[in-house]
């Protein structure tokens, strides 16, 4: 059954029990399973008179709110595909993406920060844009709703289109089926045990895959109920987390981090909660020591994709390794291969991840040559990340196939020198690059965030040569600020070595 089929039912099945709790400073609106979907048919009407058609790409560029929840289930409901866009995207980026989707129409605000009006935005497409104010949204509602129609919501028909990040390039559509959608919620509502009696803490960006299928569509699917924040506050979500009346918590590793901050010495008593979980980026080993340590909960890593949903997942009964992000969720196969020749890994032997299984994304949007690199020809997967898997099955991250380091001939994974310097009690926060060196090819250079003035690069060279081999070992500490990040709270390694060589003096 595709999740908007059991969407529909659950409607029907908990009519008036919540389905969304949003939480803003203009207060707590409560919306019931069975008005969300009047709702959503409404909107489909709406959007219907703004000349969305079955096929067509809709962009959503709002901030987080239940309009822009809406406006996303209608039009996948009335067989369009929704296109969430950043609300914090400047006009340039807007306009490169609606020329590149050739969305039918775009629904934003009247205006957003680091946006012109939506008037001066210079789109060479069909886009009809339109604006709308998200508090009275509703009011302009038409009283006619669209009736779900399966036979526009076939398993292969396009649901969804989230842009890539665009780390290597200009950000590229992931488009992916009702199918696939519904495939990896199935995954996830069995590993992680989802039920009709969770409350999810939502404090998650809706423009990504972690936000808006892993979290969102989750509890909607499961019947669950959502308590929606517009944005991450970490005193809030803290005291959200102490009323016993949520269950489960997505978050990224740095939402974590600054929840530890707020709290302080304390502790926080989280017996009723029943799931913790992080994904979108690494959780540093001390991290997750020190949620376990003050929440009192061993949160449950996993590893994704926006092509792929999740994959792997640390169980919700057994063991869970820090560092490590667990084993394939039922439907997914995956498998480890060297780099190059595509042969099988051994145990323990580091390689590129691939998958294969009906979780995964059709392709990319108007780009068949990317899409048909990104597989092999029996239909793996290419991630693009490397990892390994130790005897028992579980699956360890080494980082991005393009951040490996090659060093004097050496192979260094940035993920094992960062953990070293992580143990450091003067490093808050740290990543390691690979900087282009005369002699060595590349050298390995960390960027480090000190909680200690007076600690030297000396002495973290020293401390990390006490774990690692010589050549895995810092050549360089540079010492910043802080480390950029992108909306999911990912390190920016790129930007930290392009800085760099800005910085560096050149030579006469």
């Amino acid at each position: 059954m595709l999740f908007l089929e059991r969407l529909r039912l659950n409607c029907l099945e908990h009519g008036p029990k919540t389905a969304i709790e949003f939480r803003s400073q203009r207060g707590t609106e409560r919306i019931s399973y069975d008005a969300l979907w009047h709702r959503v048919t409404a909107t489909a009407a709406w959007l219907a008179e703004q000349g969305a058609t079955p096929g067509d790409r809709v962009a959503v560029c709002l901030p987080k709110s239940l309009t822009a929840i809406e406006l996303h289930l209608a039009a996948c409901s009335m067989g369009a595909v929704s296109i969430p866009l950043n609300p914090a995207y400047s006009t340039p980026e807007l306009e490169y993406l609606l020329e590149d989707s050739q969305a039918r129409v775009l629904v934003t605000a009247q205006r957003h920060p680091g946006q012109a009006g939506p008037g001066a935005l210079a789109v060479d497409s069909p886009t009809r844009i339109v604006a709308v104010d998200p508090a009275t949204f509703q009011r302009s509602l038409p009283d006619t709703t669209i009736s779900l129609d399966k036979g526009k919501l076939a398993y292969e028909s396009p649901a969804l289109m989230l842009y890539t990040s665009g780390t290597t390039g200009r950000p590229k559509g992931a488009l992916m089926s009702h199918g696939s959608l519904t495939a990896n919620i199935n995954m996830l509502g069995e590993a992680w045990q989802w039920s009709a009696d969770d409350v999810l803490l939502h404090v998650l960006p809706m423009f990504h895959v972690h936000g808006l299928l892993v979290a969102l569509h989750g509890a909607l699917h499961a019947g669950a109920s959502a308590v929606v924040r517009p944005s991450f506050e970490a005193s809030t979500a803290l005291r959200d987390l102490g009323t016993k009346d949520c269950t489960v918590f997505m978050a990224v590793p740095t939402m974590y981090r600054r929840l530890l901050a707020a709290l302080g010495d304390r502790k926080l008593e989280l017996g009723h909660m029943r799931l913790l979980t992080s994904g979108s980026d690494r959780l540093p080993v001390e991290v997750f020591e020190a949620i376990e340590e003050r929440f009192g909960h061993r949160v449950v890593e996993r590893y994704g994709m926006t092509e792929t949903g999740i994959m792997l997942s640390n169980p919700v009964d057994g063991a869970r390794v820090p560092g490590q992000v667990g084993v394939p969720l039922p439907g997914v196969e995956m498998r480890i291969v060297k780099e190059g020749t595509g042969k099988p890994c051994e145990q323990g032997e580091v390689g590129e991840l691939q998958t294969r299984g009906p979780h995964l994304f059709a392709g990319y949007w108007n780009d068949p040559g990317k899409t048909s690199r990104s597989f092999t020809d029996d239909g793996w997967f290419r991630t693009g990340d490397l990892g390994l898997r130790d005897s028992r099955g579980r699956f360890e991250l080494k980082g991005r196939m393009t951040d490996l380091i090659i060093t004097g001939g050496f192979n260094v994974y940035p993920t094992e020198v960062e953990h070293v310097l992580a143990r450091h009690p003067s490093v808050l926060q740290c990543a390691v690059a690979g900087v282009p060196d005369a002699d060595w090819g590349e050298a390995v250079t960390a960027f480090v965030v000190r909680g200690d003035a007076s600690t030297t690069v000396e002495e973290l060279v020293r401390y990390s040569r006490a774990s690692l081999a010589a050549y895995k070992s810092p050549k360089r500490v540079v010492f910043v600020d802080a480390l950029p990040r992108n909306a999911m709270g990912k390190v920016q390694k790129k930007a930290l070595v392009a800085n760099l060589a800005a910085e560096s003096p050149k030579p006469a």
